[in-house]
């Protein structure tokens, strides 16, 4: 194994440090099941072996090993053919390699594209320590030359324009030019440094980490903890963010929501007016300071004697505050429903009326069930009539709805007999194929509808309307009922 990589960036320094939040014991493991079930919700069989064969079709242009061939035929032999977004009747998945011409997923390209990309992303780690040197003052005099260019561009923002030209001058022009013209060796006396001349070394070139060598390595090392890291993170603001704003408690929720809220208006109207940058110089000293060790320190030490009542007292002053004017407690949403109570003539037109169902649709004459010939939907029995999904009833019994005109040209029913006292049955009209009038083939309604007392010539079915109130079910109620 090799011991470095030369013109490589490494991180040869310690490792990247991980992140650590308290309470947190690592990664939970995934449930096989919900694993399971969200691995054959995102991706179907039949596309991943097309993509397999995407896959497979293309490293014979790359060269991939015979072993990562035979690998590849063997994962298309144990994938299924069938389509699961055919069972469950899905959308076609955009990102299939049909309509992108991206390669498919390929475990032997998967696993080249990570060998290249670990060999080369070692600036990037190269960066992050060097970064976190910076904010932890290992070097003093590095980071106050950071205080005082960040101060220049807080107080001066146009100078933000300044310093991707100035990085790239510095980090890359000038030690690019040190390395064709070096400095001569300490041995000779009384020598200076000239810039004349021809060059004295080979320009550098940027190379990946070799395989299996020590760089390569040093960087999956940094890689695995950074991926660790971003987990911690991820978790960790998670951890802060979401129960203050996921509405669990309502409260704090809304509360949060008002200042929010009163917070974009104010700055909407007067952002122009506040100093933003003796704000901006402000938290950027500050942050920078507190990552100085001997910083951290002070404040670990004196926050239970000093910053945690000030902490007590600003959150008593918050619980007041919400307990006294954010009201959650009001009525809950009230709404009306209603049932339709069918009955159908028993022995022909002169029979008697017999109770049929209870339905939601008013089935009458003109109504695509009627005219499709389909029988009325409901239940046999007023007691089996429920509330509808997330909602309780507000009242104890329903009531017989006496406006029976108004719903019926609400709903523009026709073809109808209307009665404004008694019962309130809305009864259908008889057609003229029935009484015997128009011979026709089809079945012609009478157009509109009529008043009258239920005693004259009917057609074979007649409802009236039940009303009732129901109230919004909260999620305690529903918790509590199924437990």
């Amino acid at each position: 194994m090799d011991e470095k990589t030369a013109d490589a960036f490494v991180n040869r320094d310690e490792p990247v440090p991980l992140l650590a939040f308290s309470g947190t014991t690592g990664s939970p493991s995934p449930d096989p099941e919900s694993k399971r079930s969200r691995l054959r919700e995102s991706i179907s069989n039949s596309k991943l072996k097309e993509k397999l064969q995407d896959g497979a079709s293309s490293r014979s242009e790359t060269g991939f090993s015979l072993q990562d061939r035979l690998l590849t035929k063997l994962l298309q032999q144990v994938i299924p053919t069938e389509n699961i977004e055919e069972l469950l009747d899905l959308p076609p998945d955009k990102r299939s390699s049909k309509y992108i011409g991206r390669p498919g997923f390929s475990i032997p390209l998967m696993t080249n594209n990570f060998r290249r990309f670990n060999s080369r992303i070692g600036i990037v780690f190269v960066f992050q320590t060097r970064l976190i040197r910076l904010l932890t003052w290992r070097n003093p005099i590095h980071t106050l030359s950071l205080l005082a260019v960040c101060t220049f561009v807080c107080l001066d923002p146009y100078l933000l324009a300044v310093l991707p030209v100035a990085a790239a001058l510095l980090f890359v022009m000038v030690p690019a030019y040190l390395v064709r013209h070096p400095a001569p060796p300490p041995t000779i006396v009384h020598s200076s440094y000239s810039i004349n001349g021809p060059p004295l070394a080979p320009p550098r070139t940027i190379k990946p980490a070799a395989e299996m060598s020590k760089d390569f390595f040093r960087n999956m090392r940094d890689l695995q903890n950074s991926m660790d890291d971003f987990s911690t993170a991820h978790d960790g603001v998670l951890k802060i963010i979401t129960p203050p704003t996921n509405f669990s408690n309502e409260a704090l929720s809304s509360t949060i929501f008002l200042f929010l809220f009163v917070s974009t208006c104010t700055l909407f109207i007067a952002s122009h007016l506040l100093p933003w940058r003796f704000i901006s110089l402000f938290f950027c000293w500050s942050s920078i300071i507190l990552g100085h060790p001997s910083v951290q320190q002070f404040v670990l030490n004196n926050r239970e004697s000093h910053l945690r009542p000030h902490e007590r007292k600003a959150q008593s002053w918050l619980d007041a505050w919400i307990a006294r004017d954010i009201v959650l407690d009001g009525p809950p949403e009230t709404r009306e429903v209603e049932v339709y109570e069918l009955q159908r003539r028993k022995g022909g037109r002169q029979g008697e009326w017999e109770s049929w169902i209870f339905s939601p649709n008013p089935y009458d004459p003109l109504s695509p069930q009627r005219i499709a010939g389909e029988r009325p939907k409901g239940t046999r029995f007023f007691e089996d009539v429920c509330a509808p999904k997330g909602w309780e009833w507000g009242d104890k019994k329903w009531i017989l709805d006496l406006g029976s005109r108004e719903w019926v040209e609400e709903r523009m029913v026709q073809g109808v007999e209307v009665e404004v006292e008694g019962e309130r049955w809305v009864t259908d009209l008889v057609s003229d194929d029935e009484t015997g009038s128009t011979p026709k083939k089809g079945k012609k309604i009478s157009p509109g509808w009529e008043e009258g007392d239920g005693q004259g010539p009917s057609g074979m079915w007649r409802r009236r309307r039940w009303i009732r109130m129901v109230r919004r079910k909260g999620v305690s109620s529903v918790n509590d009922k199924n437990g």
